[in-house]
């Protein structure tokens, strides 16, 4: 006979240092879990502090307040008749933890801190926490609070496994999964069957496959029951923690969550049997030679089964089926992903909704098609009943209306989302239409405004003062001069920007302000082009770590997806900045003005980031991929040109405005590209290395002949 057991996990929308909601949240994810028939219900990395808390995990506060929290968990009526998992920071001997408490039936089996801590891109948790040993167990003594609730003066503190009477669970956390030598595997030859991990894992374009890949293998690989929990939704930061909570078995997937979602608490569970673990590992002779080799963990004895009672009434408990998973496409998660992000944004900054200066280009357009995304997610959660996003909703948009609820996207964002065409005498009539077209679709709050008084006005001033009159370069300028006239009007953009976002809600008698929308992509970031503090500053960027060519994808997606035909127009339209003035032979292209394509700023940017490549060894990438049409000199030359603007322009991402983290090559300073801001830009040295091996390629005509001969 089979034994039959119903496990829980969830993606919990954790909020730093929001104790109070976290811990509502963490409740009514357990009532959820007991109200499916789980016995065990797993939560997210440090759930009862939010994983963002950073330096905060240096104050003590914090882990005064995490007891607490778990004091109140331990008393209530949801701790009893369950295992849970539940994940806070710990001080143990001073020293300080990231880690799992384990409890049953309202005592603490367990404290396992996490042995293997994040510590690359945008995670720092050596910072603030210590890694421990690998099956190192002690006592830990408890706070008083604690003692007073659960009777118990010390727990063990470690790695070890908690053995109930019908199975063994051992915990993992986030990184150890994708670690080489994971847990997993000496816990799973150790007996192990239940292996949970609750994680603070962010979005990324197409990381998803990576964690299932390397959840399927894991299990495929030593058996077993794998519970994959995450944090969900904006923990106060520019990372978006994407959910997914899976159930894995023996290589398959029995249940998968949403990876996007305005449900702040999502519980997923599925019916297992533990046979088909033992089976599936009885299957490998090897296994059973290395497993009886393995060295022991020191096991936490619980009287307490999540198996179902075997009675004749088992036959209508039918085991979960393994399923295919879902992926999103890119589009889709450029459609989702930054639109949960800002609508937690914009709900717990308690603003009253966002201006963004449309531009009539690309880049503002898909900054504004992802809000009208946010507005279709929020009334198709609204038409569905969730109770928090039509509180939310009618706070920012109901107004006196304590019935109000969301029913039309565009009439939701006609309450909560201005935008405004800044114009000069250098801009066109067709981004003008464009705009305002766009404006019409979305439903937003629009206006439309002519700047060029402010403009002269700047530019009598600086005349009045100095006694000379700068000219554009098409007017016979230097390029000085031409600069500083387009940086004049960028820079008034970002001032009226934030003037309009302040008193636009009163001149439509609501109260509160309005948050400020950047729209530069990552490439131009990467590349420099933005004016430093122009209307690329704003308040957040939901496409600053966007690539060019992934919006237009998207936006040829959004097209049909929501059906906006208007945006076929900015897919066919040149990206400009619309800074210089338009003749006849002339209209000022971004492309030609970087010096670059897109595509090109995509490559340099993974090669930078990702591969970690230097220009000399950027040069040799390339080589190989662009030398079917390129000479090694143009290529170099290429290389060489990216590496001096992107060192010029490195100052920029000191004060560039907080963005949407999507993309493995952001260049956020001191956030996840920890790289300097002052460079010595002619990289003399480099480029001579770089100079010579083209040299080299080309006299020899062989590619491979410069790094053989160095």
């Amino acid at each position: 006979m089979g034994h039959l057991i119903t496990v829980a996990t969830c993606s919990l929308n954790q909020w730093a240092l929001d104790f109070g909601g976290n811990l509502e949240r963490i409740l009514e994810s357990i009532r959820i879990a007991k109200a499916k028939g789980a016995k065990l219900r797993v939560g997210p990395e440090l759930e009862i502090s939010g994983y963002g808390c950073y330096d905060h995990y240096l104050e003590s506060d914090t882990y005064l307040h995490s007891w607490e929290v778990l004091a109140e968990i331990l008393k209530s009526e949801e701790a009893k008749d369950m295992i849970l998992d539940i994940g806070m920071p710990i001080m143990h001997k001073t020293v300080k933890y990231n880690c799992r408490v384990i409890l049953c039936n309202g005592k603490i089996v367990l404290i396992r801190p996490k042995i293997f801590l994040a510590n690359d891109g945008n995670y720092r948790e050596l910072r603030f926490f210590t890694p421990w040993l690998p099956k190192k167990v002690e006592k830990h003594y408890l706070p008083r609070m604690i003692q007073t609730i659960t009777g118990q003066f010390t727990v063990p503190f470690g790695d070890t496994v908690v053995s109930t009477l019908d199975t063994c669970i051992g915990c993992e956390t986030c990184e150890e999964l994708f670690t080489p030598q994971s847990p997993h595997i000496s816990m799973g030859l150790d007996g192990v069957e239940i292996f949970t991990n609750s994680s603070g894992s962010h979005h990324e374009l197409r990381k998803l496959d990576t964690r299932i890949d390397l959840m399927k293998a894991a299990t495929a690989k030593v058996g077993g029951i794998y519970l994959y929990a995450n944090q969900q939704g904006c923990d106060g930061d520019r990372l978006y923690y994407d959910g997914c909570a899976m159930i894995v078995m023996n290589g398959d997937i029995i249940a998968q969550g949403s990876q996007f979602s305005l449900h702040d608490v999502e519980v997923v569970t599925a019916t297992v049997d533990l046979e088909d673990v033992r089976s599936f590992r009885s299957r490998s002779a090897s296994r059973g030679v290395q497993a009886s080799h393995s060295e022991a963990y020191e096991r936490q004895d619980v009287g307490f089964s999540l198996s179902h009672p075997h009675t004749d009434a088992d036959i209508g408990i039918i085991p979960d089926k393994p399923r295919a998973p879902f992926y999103h496409t890119p589009e889709e998660e450029i459609a989702l992903g930054p639109a949960c992000w800002m609508w937690d944004y914009l709900r717990r900054s308690k603003t009253a909704g966002y201006f963004l200066p449309l531009s009539g280009g690309i880049d503002s357009c898909a900054t504004a098609t992802i809000v009208a995304s946010m507005c279709r997610l929020v009334v198709k959660e609204a038409a569905a009943g969730n109770k928090q996003v039509i509180e939310d909703a009618r706070r920012l948009a109901g107004g006196e209306d304590e019935n109000y609820i969301p029913t039309d996207p565009a009439q939701f964002a006609n309450q909560i989302f201005y935008t405004c065409y800044m114009g000069t005498s250098n801009s066109s009539d067709e981004t003008r239409q464009r705009a305002k077209r766009l404006a019409e679709v979305i439903g937003s709050y629009h206006t439309d405004l002519n700047m060029d008084t402010v403009v002269s006005s700047i530019h009598g001033l600086f005349s009045l003062v100095t006694g000379k009159t700068p000219q554009y370069r098409i007017h016979g300028g230097s390029n000085t001069e031409n600069l500083a006239l387009q940086n004049i009007q960028a820079r008034l953009r970002m001032l009226l920007a934030y003037l309009f976002a302040q008193l636009m809600p009163w001149c439509r008698s609501k109260e509160g302000g309005l948050l400020v929308l950047g729209s530069a992509n990552v490439d131009e970031s990467l590349r420099g082009y933005l004016t430093k503090y122009d209307c690329s500053s704003a308040d957040i960027n939901p496409i600053g770590a966007i690539s060019k060519t992934d919006l237009k994808r998207f936006i040829a997606y959004a097209r049909d997806e929501f059906k906006m035909e208007i945006l076929d127009e900015f897919l066919d339209a040149t990206p400009t900045a619309e800074l210089e003035p338009i003749t006849e032979d002339y209209v000022q292209s971004d492309e030609v003005d970087m010096g670059m394509s897109y595509s090109e700023l995509s490559q340099y940017g993974r090669l930078r980031k990702v591969e970690r490549c230097g220009p000399f060894s950027m040069f040799y990438k390339l080589i190989h991929e662009w030398g079917q049409h390129l000479r090694p000199t143009e290529v170099a030359a290429k290389v060489k040109r990216f590496f001096f603007y992107y060192s010029i322009n490195r100052h920029k991402m000191t004060t560039i405005t907080p963005s949407y983290h999507a993309e493995g090559y952001s260049p956020d300073d001191n956030r996840f590209d920890l790289r300097p801001f002052l460079y010595n830009a002619s990289w003399k040295w480099q480029f001579s290395r770089i100079d010579r091996a083209a040299e080299n390629m080309e006299n020899s005509k062989d590619p491979g002949a410069a790094s053989r001969s160095s």
